[in-house]
């Protein structure tokens, strides 16, 4: 018994040998965190304007028949306009009440129209022309989703350019010879434009409403790249 003992052990120890060697010939790795961010200011494209139509009246039905009148004026007027996209926004109408909060004493009601267009100059004309029987609610600016689009894509590569390069530079920071990708996340962010406040109060101030100089500024888009590499060491 004790000599095939002897055996199975004289056959096994070769094997783990054999083991030790080759994990002593596979590369040793060590796991290092990183991020890379790009951004990338993006002009303005698209120019939003609302306009609206408030009045007050003691009947509602006359008051409503009002703004309605108002309101297809502008559209007919604003759809001969090239390259302009026009919509109604929001229409309400309330009670107004005497002193005491007891009676109706009138209904005021306020309607919407928003328009939006890449040609600012024209949309600047038009919506100057439309003050006379509108009033200004607010005007901003964007990025058009295929410009957002495009940009988000061309910031991506090179977020990925740059993640690349600093793992380069950690690899070789640490010695290491190569690195490995364990896993690579990107992100995208967007940041949304101020309304152009300057703008919208010299149309609705003025009196001729001239067409002011538009202004339409930019966003900043950008994009991170989170992800971990295995640093190979000799």
């Amino acid at each position: 018994m004790q000599r095939i003992a002897s055996l199975a052990f004289a056959l096994t120890l070769p094997a783990t040998l054999l083991s030790q060697a080759a994990q002593a010939d596979e590369p040793r790795y060590n796991q290092v965190a990183l991020r890379a961010e790009v951004s990338q200011e993006v002009a303005h494209d698209l120019m939003q304007v609302t306009l609206y139509s408030e009045a007050q009246h003691s009947d509602p039905a006359q008051l409503a028949s009002q703004i309605t009148q108002t309101l297809n004026s502008a559209i007919q007027r604003a759809r001969q306009a090239k390259g302009v996209k026009v919509e109604l926004g929001s229409r309400h109408s309330y009670p107004v009440y005497d002193d005491k909060g007891q009676r109706i004493r009138a209904w005021r009601e306020r309607a919407e129209l928003r328009l939006e267009s890449s040609d600012f100059a024209s949309l600047s004309a038009l919506s100057g022309e439309l003050l006379g029987s509108l009033q200004m609610g607010g005007m901003h600016f964007s990025m058009a989703d295929s410009t957002h689009q495009h940009s988000e894509d061309a910031q991506l590569k090179a977020a990925v350019a740059a993640f690349k390069a600093r793992a380069t530079l950690v690899t070789q920071a640490l010695g290491g010879s190569d690195y490995r990708l364990v896993s690579l996340n990107l992100n995208s962010g967007y940041q949304a434009p101020m309304p152009r406040m300057g703008a919208m109060k010299a149309m609705a101030m003025a009196e001729a409403a001239p067409t002011p100089d538009i202004e339409a500024g930019s966003s900043k888009v950008s994009v991170s790249a989170d992800g971990i590499i295995e640093v190979r060491l000799p």
